[in-house]
């Protein structure tokens, strides 16, 4: 509606201009960032709850969009800014870039805060929550989905992709896509997308990763979304029935043949879906109990498949997807909220995850995980909300050693990004790769890594386990030298040392979790429909889970250098008296970022903030509420009253 009245409405010279979901002006090619940016106004305001999604150049167009020039040119902003704070997470990089990153990083942070007020959930009304508990579970593919898998990634299209960078088989120092290989005749996709030009494209062969992704991502959900569908014209049923001979060979008679099956019973069958699998036992214990579930695809063909498996199941529900009228979505809503007899709402990410209130629901399933972080996490918070009243549990499907992992490792990659342009926060360094960079693609990035065979294996669980062995080595070789230093004094050593026994008692406990096969999921106690550890825990094991962890606990949402929220009590306050917490600020920083709560488990089972962590956390606040400089830092960190004692001291001889 904006972008065809742009010439009316940019005639006019408004006072204020206000902008909901402002992270769409993310893109400054869009037609709608230029029509937003020719509007007339002294003021412009923009109102988002995830300001930067994928890259820092969308930190960046938003800002730059409201403030005109307050971050500077674009390029310098990248080269200042973004470039040093990607560079300064690899997990190689050299202590001064590492240096450079936390100097940046720091600035940034305070630049932005002259422009943007941001109030979390946590800050406003974490009081009134019953806490989240987000679990990603690694899914054991089934037999067929893994023969499947691998033959797509020896077929001709893909192994063009594989190989397109290797050296030329004539002999040539040019590479395969550079010579002689830039096309593959005998692939499926490839000539289905060239039928009118068989000598190629200009963009051969990178036309076809899109859609080669997306049928690894079909055989990761369900081996029936590879299949042709009736709805489709004929050519295009011919070239999906050709790839789906492709993928499935001789094991397409068990699945039904080639042709999609359409019956009741076969779209319905959890048999060949490891995802299906553990969503039918989740399913069983959740909803015996009363919960409710809200179960989100971004796949419309999924999510017709996981219809006919809630009518096979017998379960109650609702569904949303982008077909449903506007007019009908919020008695949809309604009625899902207020009856207690449906059990199950059906939601596409894409069309349901915004603007939705169902706390009703106190359990979320998200099916399959999207490009886009925020995606996600907006769906979770439809029922993680102002309103909900009791602990909400989010369970993230993955297929285990499948293109989703790498998926969700950029997920990762990208909260981690946010976290420290726009929180300050100190992030676990896990990754060699870099965005948008040619030299440091690491494990994450560059089409090679998108069709990597990682089928036996657990690729995050290896990503986190690497980290930790890292972690423990350099944590004690820091905390060495700064006591040989003399850094740290007689508290501190004491603090170091139990950190330490920390963080060997939890990689025991680690150890012993993984030759179970699963993390156990942690219920809040208070929540009294909840199921024992050890119940979930065989759950998942005969669903054939592989790995689970918590998401919280792999970014680190802690340490952040911006304003907190004021201590409520003066309990709270004077229960910071710790000699943990007596630790001079710089060092606390350095620390933070080795000792980082996965080993030291920011979260305890009812949801709250762990004493180690929770503690310094709230001794810090002390420091910023009274906005204190270094020397009253310096004079606190070496006191032996009371902190409230303290501060008044403080108060009284540097103010």
């Amino acid at each position: 509606m904006f972008r065809l009245n742009v010439t009316t409405l940019c005639a006019i010279k408004w006072d204020c201009v206000i902008v909901d979901e402002a992270h769409r002006l993310k893109n400054e090619k869009s037609q709608l960032y230029k029509a937003c940016y020719q509007i007339k106004t002294r003021r412009r305001y923009g109102l988002t709850g995830t300001i930067m999604q994928n890259k820092y150049i969308e930190l960046f167009n938003v800002f730059d969009w409201a403030a005109p020039g307050c971050l500077g040119p674009r390029e310098h902003f990248l080269e200042y800014y973004g470039e040093p704070l990607k560079q300064g997470q690899r997990i190689s990089a050299p202590e001064r870039f590492v240096r450079i990153a936390e100097e940046r990083k720091q600035h940034l942070v305070k630049v932005l805060g002259r422009h943007l007020l941001r109030r979390t959930k946590q800050e406003t009304i974490g009081h009134l929550m019953r806490g989240k508990a987000d679990n990603v579970v690694f899914c054991k593919m089934s037999d067929l989905q893994i023969q499947a898998y691998r033959r797509l990634l020896r077929s001709p299209d893909f192994q063009l992709l594989i190989s397109k960078d290797l050296p030329c088989t004539c002999g040539s120092h040019l590479t395969r896509v550079e010579c002689c290989h830039r096309t593959a005749p005998d692939g499926v996709i490839w000539s289905y997308l060239h039928r009118e030009n068989p000598d190629g494209c200009e963009c051969c062969p990178l036309c076809i990763v899109l859609p080669c992704l997306i049928k690894l991502q079909q055989v990761s959900n369900h081996l029936e979304l590879i299949k042709p569908s009736s709805k489709d014209d004929p050519e295009k049923q011919k070239k999906d029935e050709q790839f789906a001979s492709a993928a499935l060979g001789e094991d397409a008679v068990l699945v039904g043949g080639l042709q999609q099956d359409e019956s009741f019973m076969g779209m319905s069958d959890a048999q060949h879906c490891g995802k299906m699998r553990a969503l039918e036992k989740l399913l069983e214990t959740w909803l015996s109990k009363a919960d409710k579930v809200l179960l989100f695809s971004c796949s419309v063909k999924m999510l017709d498949i996981l219809d006919r498996f809630l009518v096979r199941k017998a379960y109650s529900f609702c569904r949303l997807d982008g077909s449903t009228p506007m007019g009908v979505r919020q008695t949809l809503v309604d009625s899902f909220n207020n009856s207690p007899s449906k059990q199950v709402f059906l939601i596409s990410t894409r069309a349901g995850g915004l603007g939705l209130n169902l706390v009703s629901a106190n359990r979320v399933v998200i099916f399959d995980p999207n490009w886009n972080p925020a995606q996600d996490l907006q769906a979770q918070d439809r029922s993680f909300r102002y309103g909900q009243r009791r602990h909400v549990t989010v369970y993230r499907l993955l297929a285990a050693g499948s293109i989703e992992e790498l998926v969700y490792s950029r997920q990762i990659y990208k909260q981690q990004l946010f976290n420290i342009g726009v929180n300050g926060t100190s992030e676990k360094r896990y990754f060699e790769g870099v965005q948008d960079s040619k030299l440091y693609k690491g494990e994450l990035f560059g089409i090679s890594n998108l069709f990597r065979d990682l089928l036996e294996t657990v690729f995050t669980s290896e990503i986190i386990e690497n980290h930790e062995e890292r972690l423990t080595g350099i944590h004690r070789t820091s905390s060495e030298q700064c006591a040989k230093q003399g850094l740290l004094g007689e508290h501190a050593v004491s603090s170091k040392l139990e950190i330490e026994d920390d963080i060997e008692n939890s990689e025991l406990s680690a150890l012993s979790q993984e030759q179970d096969g699963i993390e156990d999921e942690i219920e809040s106690p208070n929540d009294t429909q909840s199921c024992s550890e050890s119940q979930y825990e065989h759950i998942l094991k005969d669903a054939g889970v592989l790995y689970a962890h918590r998401n919280e606990e792999v970014v680190n949402l802690g340490g952040a250098v911006q304003k907190h929220k004021r201590p409520k009590t003066k309990e709270q306050i004077c229960s910071m008296n710790d000699p943990k917490t007596l630790i001079p600020s710089f060092v606390v920083d350095e620390h933070q970022r080795l000792a980082t709560p996965s080993t030291l488990k920011i979260l305890s089972e009812n949801g709250q903030e762990d004493d180690t962590v929770g503690q310094k956390r709230k001794y810090e606040e002390i420091f910023k509420l009274e906005e204190m400089d270094e020397t009253t830092k310096w004079f606190l960190s070496g006191s032996s009253l009371c902190p409230t004692q303290s501060i008044d001291c403080c108060k009284a001889v540097f103010k």
